[in-house]
């Protein structure tokens, strides 16, 4: 959740992260890297480290920034990549996974962190959080690098549902707006809504009726409504929050991260080229440094799962040191700004906004016979 606006600095009060050590392809040795790197930087972070206590108290005791500030939790499962939801929610108590899901759920800890299996991941907090009132599918919301003056853009769903229907994606608008307006201080975000072209003819039928009601609830929530945007605008200025389904979102973000990527290996290569490509690089250092930082998926990466009694963030599966403090960041600061209350409270506000944006006009007495 970082942006370019200045954050409230943090007051005294130790906020309680509960962490999936066991959730990484890397192994846990990249998540207790990560969690020392947040350590290091926020004295106020305690951490609920859930996993196998021998191997991790071995981990933990080689970093000083850790000392003193972690609670080990025993569990001796893991969920894997290949492991099944629905088989993880029937005999992943044993987990680590499920038992930072739980500490979330027993308030020991404001926000979970977890590497691990997505699908499991989501059908675990769907159970023991349970899901808000009125929504019917959670959503997984991310930052994107954008050029917007708070140098990211909401979008979501980037995976929770490869389906949504129309008035899934309103509900997606709307925890996006709150998403927004908490997360990157926006009184009134721009909302979007992801399509093949920006006319009103063109799309699929559930993205011509989620137009006309994003639309119909903008005024009563709070937000302008741009209408249809492509997969141009998504780092781009013309909205601060992109609505789509699971599938397309998880698309768009796996090829961006991709892209970003080459961008990096292609410069190397033509840096490397010569020995005055290699003289300019040393020339360009810092602004390449810069550059790298900005572009680095590493240092966004962290999805927050939105309609919960609780707050989760995913973190990529192959995520480093550098990407696991990301992520841990991006929890501390919701943590930090009360995000799950807050959204509760937005979202049962704004249930009415829903219903009446959902509704038949021929059953209001207003409508005409």
């Amino acid at each position: 959740m970082t942006s370019s606006q200045d954050h409230k600095k943090v007051g005294d009060t130790p906020i309680v992260l509960s962490i999936d050590a066991m959730g990484s392809d890397l192994g846990p040795e990249a998540i207790v890297s990560g969690m020392s790197r947040s350590a290091k930087a926020n004295p106020n972070i305690r951490f609920l480290v859930h996993g196998p206590e021998e191997k991790l108290s071995k981990l933990i005791d080689r970093r000083k920034a850790l000392v003193g500030r972690c609670d080990i939790r025993d569990a001796s499962g893991v969920v894997s990549m290949e492991d099944k939801p629905s088989q993880i929610m029937r005999h992943g108590q044993e987990t680590s996974m499920w038992a930072a899901i739980e500490s979330v759920r027993n308030k020991e800890a404001t926000v979970a962190v977890s590497c691990g299996n997505t699908g499991a991941l989501m059908a675990l907090s769907m159970i023991r959080l349970r899901k808000l009132p009125g929504v019917n599918r959670p959503a997984i919301a991310i930052l994107w690098p954008s050029r917007n003056p708070q140098g990211f853009n909401v979008m979501l769903d980037v995976g929770a549902d490869v389906r949504a229907d129309a008035k899934d994606l309103l509900l997606y608008a709307l925890m996006g707006v709150s998403y927004a307006r908490n997360g990157l201080e926006l009184e009134r975000p721009r909302v979007g809504l992801l399509n093949v072209g920006t006319e009103e003819h063109k799309g699929r039928a559930e993205l011509k009726e989620a137009h006309e009601l994003i639309s119909k609830a903008a005024e009563r929530a709070q937000y302008d409504f741009v209408g249809f945007v492509e997969g141009g605008d998504i780092p781009g200025e013309a909205c601060d929050v992109i609505v789509t389904d699971g599938f397309t979102g998880n698309v768009a973000l796996k090829t961006g991260e991709g892209t970003a990527s080459l961008i990096g290996d292609r410069l190397k290569e033509a840096f490397a080229h010569s020995p005055w490509s290699r003289l300019a690089s040393l020339l360009a250092l810092t602004s390449l440094r810069r550059l790298k930082k900005k572009i680095d998926p590493r240092r966004v990466n962290g999805g927050v799962f939105l309609g919960l009694n609780g707050t989760v963030v995913k973190s990529h599966g192959s995520a480093d040191a550098t990407g696991v403090s990301a992520a841990i960041k991006l929890a501390f600061q919701l943590a930090q700004s009360g995000f799950s209350e807050r959204l509760a409270a937005r979202l049962a506000s704004i249930t009415d906004i829903a219903s009446d944006a959902t509704a038949d006009p021929s059953t209001t007495e207003e409508s005409p016979k």
